[in-house]
């Protein structure tokens, strides 16, 4: 499972590097990222907190192919501060975004993330969501989103991004 993650890891990361060199056939986002924690997570973890930047890359009519990388922290509450920490992770995504309309739009990633603490792991990333473009460049969407590694963190997310 590690090497299919690497595997992917390193696609995405070239991807990001040649999407880098069209930008006047995609745009970049930049995003900052809140979330609640659901299921098994909830139980030791009060908020998700980050930010991220995306390209989406058209490869259809409303359709778009993207890439993203950021930084999520699960914060810890405070009756387990003593037991456990807040937990970081780097997820790196791919995926298709579908616009239904000008400014509604679905989409689904997968991808990896990579724990930042030493021995942290990497966990299997899966993201659903929905979201809006506002005129002046705006950009709010909600999303389901799980990391999977030995157990399951899961979390209801806001992006809400400007785009670049």
């Amino acid at each position: 499972m590690k090497k299919v993650l690497l595997l992917l890891t390193v696609v995405c990361g070239l991807s990001i590097t040649s999407f880098a060199q069209s930008k006047k056939d995609g745009k970049f986002s930049l995003g900052l990222e809140l979330g609640i924690p659901v299921g098994d997570a909830s139980t030791a973890y009060s908020a998700v907190v980050g930010g991220s930047l995306k390209y989406d890359l058209p490869v259809a009519p409303s359709t778009f192919f993207n890439v993203s990388v950021g930084y999520s922290s699960f914060i810890i509450k405070d009756r387990y501060k003593n037991v456990f920490s807040s937990y970081g992770a780097v997820p790196l995504k791919a995926g298709l975004k579908y616009y239904a309309d000008n400014r509604f739009f679905v989409e689904g990633q997968l991808g990896a993330a990579f724990g930042t603490a030493s021995g942290a792991g990497t966990s299997f990333v899966y993201s659903p969501g929905v979201g809006y473009t506002f005129d002046g460049g705006l950009e709010a969407g909600v999303r389901y989103e799980a990391w999977s590694d030995n157990g399951t963190l899961g979390q209801l997310a806001l992006r809400l991004a400007v785009n670049l």
